[in-house]
């Protein structure tokens, strides 16, 4: 039972990671997917086939190499000067990620709830500090709360779209995109999401003592992740081209299902927001822990007072200079960790199992051979 409950946190937090904010939107599913038309139902397929493959793999090398941190496992793939040099590049990102999802919980209290811009970023930083005192296991059951909500969330979207007309849309839905560009875009989209996933991913792993949870969490988290995005773009595809023209598509979808699923939807992006930023900072405070000798406790409020500050100048401009050269190096860091060696159980840097056990009585001296 307790296996059971650990595969069901490790997929849920699987799931949550990689089902950001532009997933619960509608405009992640909409560029990579929807738009390639009668392909999307394939690709979708594929990428949930790597999502499976590779998010496993990389949780099960992360725990045998004994990974704290993400820069532990990149220098792994990659040497230990080029590693901390992906590693950097990546804590930029996370940070500049980070600041704008920190953006998008204050739109979403301003437009949505009528309150103040500052009101939602600010409950935002406190609660992720809460949160955050409560280590890997406050974002397992933060996740564990999340998830279940989106797929409900799901089906109930799915059960909509089965009476309208364009129901089967998905299956022939029409593009003017080439084959070539639609094989790809599964392949960079799960790259990236994966590039990005390790900051929480990897330490989860680590502080995972054995491999059966890691193994079926990632194949149920993956499944997971699959089956939101067909449902999404099943949801979508019915209402192509007209979808095209909304900011939030799947919004415009779920505000049409009457005022309970939009304040449910409302909710919900809050959470992933909110969840996605919990977890980046989880990461970073730990890679950031390891290269400083500072106490994380310092790091912590630190990072998120950084991400709060950028929050308030639009640092998307800068975000769209490196977004297209990480996702050039989520796709190297991909095919790496795809030739990347599986070490052998018990050969690796990890700590024995009794570092991770409760430490046992002392045997008293008299009893000792």
């Amino acid at each position: 039972m307790r296996q059971m409950l650990r595969t069901l946190q490790i997929a849920f937090t699987y799931i949550g990671t990689i089902v950001g904010a532009g997933f619960a939107t509608g405009q992640e599913i909409l560029q990579f997917f929807t738009q390639y038309g009668r392909w999307a139902t394939l690709t979708i397929v594929f990428a949930t086939g790597v999502f499976i493959w590779l998010g496993t793999k990389m949780m099960i090398l992360a725990q045998r190499i004994g990974a704290e941190s993400y820069e532990d496992f990149n220098r792994h793939l990659f040497g230990k000067n080029v590693g901390g040099i992906i590693s950097l590049f990546t804590l930029v990102i996370l940070i500049g990620v980070n600041s704008i999802m920190l953006a998008g919980a204050g739109a979403i209290f301003e437009e949505h709830l009528g309150l103040h811009y500052q009101t939602g970023l600010i409950l935002t930083v406190i609660g992720s500090y809460l949160l955050l005192k409560r280590g890997i296991s406050g974002i397992l059951q933060m996740n564990s709360i999340v998830v279940p909500l989106m797929l409900t969330l799901s089906l109930i979207i799915i059960f909509n779209t089965l009476d309208h007309p364009g129901s089967h849309h998905f299956l022939q839905l029409g593009t003017e995109r080439s084959a070539f560009a639609a094989g790809l875009s599964p392949f960079l989209y799960t790259a990236f999401n994966l590039g990005m996933s390790q900051a929480v991913l990897v330490p989860m792993a680590r502080h995972t003592q054995n491999e059966r949870p890691l193994v079926y969490g990632g194949i149920l988290g993956g499944l997971g992740i699959g089956f939101m995005l067909m449902a999404a773009h099943f949801a979508m595809s019915a209402h192509m081209p007209g979808i095209l023209k909304f900011e939030i598509p799947m919004g415009s979808i779920a505000f049409r299902l009457g005022a309970l699923v939009q304040l449910v939807y409302l909710v919900l992006i809050f959470l992933e927001i909110f969840s996605t930023f919990v977890a980046d900072i989880y990461g970073v405070t730990l890679q950031l822990a390891q290269r400083l000798s500072i106490s994380s406790a310092f790091i912590k409020p630190a990072v998120m007072l950084t991400c709060y500050v950028f929050s308030q100048f639009g640092f998307s401009s800068l975000l769209a200079l490196f977004y297209p050269m990480f996702g050039a190096l989520s796709l190297v860091w991909a095919v790496k960790l795809i030739l990347a060696p599986m070490v052998p159980p018990g050969k690796s840097g990890a700590p024995p199992k009794s570092e991770l056990l409760p430490a046992s009585k002392p045997v008293p001296r008299s009893t000792r051979r």
